[in-house]
């Protein structure tokens, strides 16, 4: 999934996430072993985090962690609540007739040479996910000055949120495996494929130990070897995300 140069220069940020985080450990065993039981009755950190203000949509965790053809129908034209996801499933609907997936995602993201085309294209979409970001207080924002010009970026606020993802991402292909993606949780599934598909996934296994990064490249690997046709047809499956996953890894 990276390159041996990548591997290698990756290899000592992994050891000094790997020491921090055995630090860390060590401090807080030392704190005495009836507190540790007791932690262990309390809910999880992603329970704990998991309300309104901080829950984030898939693409919001993708830009967080980066700090055959089928036709897409839409069969429900309710608004989500989601103000880009809304944006695309208008177009969806309103085209005639429908285009495939492999097609929406090229003409959302502005990657099509068909300039009667452009306006199906989402604006502004990292800028916008980083302000839903700022609303939900996971990120700030600052201007820096560069030479001739101000300039807007948005610094993170929030780290244990971050870290909270980072988890869940590294227990999905860890501790958390299942070895069959239809028993996998199909949000979580589809993050590991979009995180892989937008080069943030190595961000998620950057602290982890050599053996550890090891087991969850070879994991995901197995995710991507996957064929979508043959998924795709399998009982209580998910087609939109085998679609989008088959236009993603062809």
């Amino acid at each position: 999934m990276t390159s041996l140069t990548q591997r290698s220069s990756g290899l000592v940020q992994r050891r000094t996430e790997a020491s921090r985080s055995a630090a860390a450990d060590k401090e807080r065993g030392a704190g005495g072993g009836s507190e540790d039981e007791g932690r262990r009755e309390e809910p999880g950190d992603d329970e704990k985090g998991d309300s309104k203000e901080t829950r984030l949509t898939l693409m919001e965790e993708v830009l967080l962690l980066g700090l055959k053809d089928r036709e897409v129908i839409c069969k429900s034209d309710a608004p989500t609540g989601d103000v880009l996801l809304d944006e695309a499933l208008k177009h969806i609907k309103e085209t005639q007739p429908p285009e495939t997936v492999q097609n929406w995602i090229e003409l959302l993201s502005g990657e099509t040479w068909n300039p009667l085309k452009l306006h199906y294209q989402l604006r502004n979409v990292r800028e916008r996910l980083a302000k839903n970001l700022v609303e939900k207080g996971v990120l700030t924002t600052e201007k820096q000055n560069f030479l001739l010009f101000d300039m807007t970026t948005h610094p993170l606020t929030n780290n244990n949120i971050k870290q909270r993802l980072i988890k869940k991402v590294q227990e999905a292909v860890l501790d958390k495996w299942v070895n069959d993606p239809h028993r996998m949780d199909k949000r979580l599934l589809a993050l590991v494929y979009l995180a892989h598909a937008s080069d943030v996934l190595e961000n998620a296994f950057a602290p982890l130990l050599d053996e550890q990064y090891d087991l969850a490249t070879k994991r995901v690997r197995q995710l991507l070897d996957l064929d979508p046709e043959v998924e795709c047809m399998k009982a209580n499956t998910n087609e939109v995300l085998w679609a989008v996953v088959a236009a993603f890894t062809k």
